[in-house]
Order: structure tokens, then sequence, then C-alpha cells
């Protein structure tokens, strides 16, 4: 009963536009076109290891009506509302305080709500090995996966070389996303997993961490601590959440903390982070398509994804390499190898909107 579980659902998904918007993000979308959305998806893996009272949903304060609507079980308590969006830092400061509040013997994972696990029971395991050795130790634990190709858009966790086939390792260092030679060298190296932000800590270790390694966030958000856990946390909440410094946990904590700790996970993940990484994880068609459209006529059509809403009649033919996504609002027709410029399409987008 001291094991909790902080899924932090706060993000807006901007690379899956146009189906991921502000108002309704990548999280809440059944992205996978199984029926159920990414954020369910996760909750549901996360009540095979505690139970929903010790499930937390960390989201902004616009989201609080989606989280209860794909999530009706949930107690409306847990739904923790930040104010403002100022990374993961802040974040999961904040949650450390509010189970601190609950239990000071707490040990908490932080997991995204928007990540895909093909092997649960294995995922499960590691996760239940991390809760424990984060409960025995002065640790903070995280699961590192084990790469499978040079990607740049990850950042890489370190660990020492050695013979020995350990089940966890102490972290040498964390490296930033890498330019493709870099990727490649901790590739060929075998002592490098992609960091898949999910976090394993006690309340003590974690709050320790911050007060000796970020201590002006905790500074702000415990100038009065009785107010967590109570009616008017969320006022309070609103009122000194956003002159926390806008940083990542990654910065403020784990590049400079000394007691990291890594435990190799094959657990089948993806973050689906790109409409690409979409395509890559689901099965494809003869020709390499996904179509995700209840009538269409597909000719010529190679390598490319589509997806349409269920009334659109979609005709394509003669494309290669492509993403198509229709939505009520907005239609995306963009090559695959170019995705990555699609965030800052829709940022300047945003711009002429509100001009």
């Amino acid at each position: 009963m001291n094991n909790y579980i902080a899924i932090m659902a706060g993000g807006i998904g901007s690379r899956f536009w146009p189906s991921s918007t502000e108002l309704n993000p990548k999280q809440f979308l059944d992205i996978l076109g199984i029926g159920k959305s990414l954020i369910r998806l996760t909750f549901e893996r996360c009540l095979l290891i505690v139970p929903v009272e010790n499930i937390l949903i960390v989201t902004n304060k616009n989201y609080r009506t989606l989280v209860k609507e794909h999530l009706p079980e949930l107690p409306e308590n847990n739904i923790l509302c930040e104010p403002s969006m100022n990374n993961t830092a802040p974040c999961i400061a904040y949650t450390a305080l509010r189970i601190e509040s609950i239990n000071p013997n707490a040990v908490f994972a932080v997991l995204p709500s928007d990540h895909v696990i093909m092997k649960e029971t294995i995922y499960i395991d590691k996760l239940n090995q991390a809760f424990k050795f984060a409960k025995d130790n002065n640790a903070i634990v995280t699961l590192g996966i084990q790469p499978t190709r040079p990607d740049t858009g990850y950042g890489y966790i370190e660990v020492p070389i050695t013979e020995s086939d350990e089940s966890i390792y102490k972290v040498t260092s964390f490296k930033e996303k890498p330019t493709k030679r870099i990727a490649q060298s901790y590739l060929d190296s075998g002592n490098f997993y992609w960091n898949a932000g999910m976090f394993i800590w006690s309340v003590k270790t974690l709050l320790d961490s911050f007060r000796e390694n970020s201590s002006s966030i905790l500074n702000i958000l415990e100038e009065d601590k009785s107010k967590f856990g109570t009616s008017e946390e969320q006022a309070y909440i609103d009122e000194v959440y956003p002159k926390t410094e806008n940083i990542s946990v990654d910065y403020a904590i784990l590049e400079k903390a000394q007691n990291v700790y890594t435990i190799p996970s094959d657990i089948g993940w993806s973050d689906l982070g790109t409409w690409g990484s979409l395509h890559t994880y689901l099965e494809k068609d003869d020709n390499r398509n996904i179509i995700q459209a209840n009538i269409s006529h597909i000719e010529n059509v190679h390598n490319t994804l589509v997806r349409a809403q269920k009334e659109r009649i979609v005709v394509i033919k003669g494309l290669d390499n492509y993403i198509v996504v229709d939505e009520p609002g907005a239609l995306l027709i963009y090559p695959k190898d170019k995705e990555q410029e699609i965030k800052s399409i829709v940022k300047s987008l945003s711009k002429k909107k509100s001009n």
C-alpha cells in the first residue's frame, strides 16, 4: 500500500497534429485504432500494479474534464491540475509533496500517459523490481530501453561497461539527444539505453534530491505545506506553481544526482512520438500502408499512413512515404521523412490564427 503511480498527462502532443490539438491532445486519442485512448491503456496497466486510489493523474487544468471522462473510476481528488506548463521538474515536485501529505513512506513511479508497452508481464516485473529497490535504497531508479537504432530523438543513459549481466546498473551519466554519428557510437558501444521517462523513487529520496540539486522549486512549492491534501490545495497551487522554474526533471535532478540507477527493460516500448513512429509500430498491409478509414480506394500508394474521419470517403493514388490525416478542422498531407517539421509549422499556424 506504500506504492503509488503518477501518470503525467499534461502535454499537447503537437507532432500528432491535426488529430492532437491543444483542446484534445494525443493522450486522450485512440491513436492505435483499438477503441481505447492512450491514457486509458496506461491507466489499465497501472491497475495491475497498485490499487486505483494509489494512482494519480497530473495534468493541465484544461484537461481535468477529459481525465474524468476517460478514467471515470479514478477518485476526483487524484487529479492534480497544473495551472501552467512549467515542464516536468515542478510537476514531479508537486506530485511528491501531494503524496507526502498522504503517506510520507510512499514510493512512487512517474510514468508517461502516452507510451505503448507490448510486453506487459515483463513491464510489471520490472516496475515491481524498481519499487523494491527504491524502497530499500536511497536510489532514483529509471527503466532503460535497449536501443534498436541510432535515434536522435531520445536522451541516453550510460552505464559502466561490464561483462556481467546485471539486473540493475548505477548510471554513469545522462546524455542529451545526440547527433546521428554520436547515437551510432552509443549503439555500437552496447552500454547505453534510451531514457524512456519512467522513474521510480521514494518520496523522501526525491524531495532530498530536489533540496540538494534544485532547491528553488521546492522553496516555492513548500511555502505553505499545510495546503497539500486539503480543499485549499488547488487555489494555493494556482498561486505558487507559475513562479517555479520551467525545467525538466532530467536537467534539475537526474544529471546532477549521484544515486541514479537503471534497470534494462525489454518491454516492447514505443513512445509513439510522431506519425512516423506510429507507422513503424502498427501492422501494415502488403504495400506497407496503414489505412485508418472506413471507405477508401487506395491505388499505387506505398509506405503511407492514412487516417480519416469515419464519414469521409478517401481516394488516393500515387503516394509514397506520406502521412495523410483528415480531421474536421484540418487536413495534413506531408512527406513522412520530413515530419519533424510539423511541430514548428503548427506553432506558426497558431501565431497566424492568434493574429
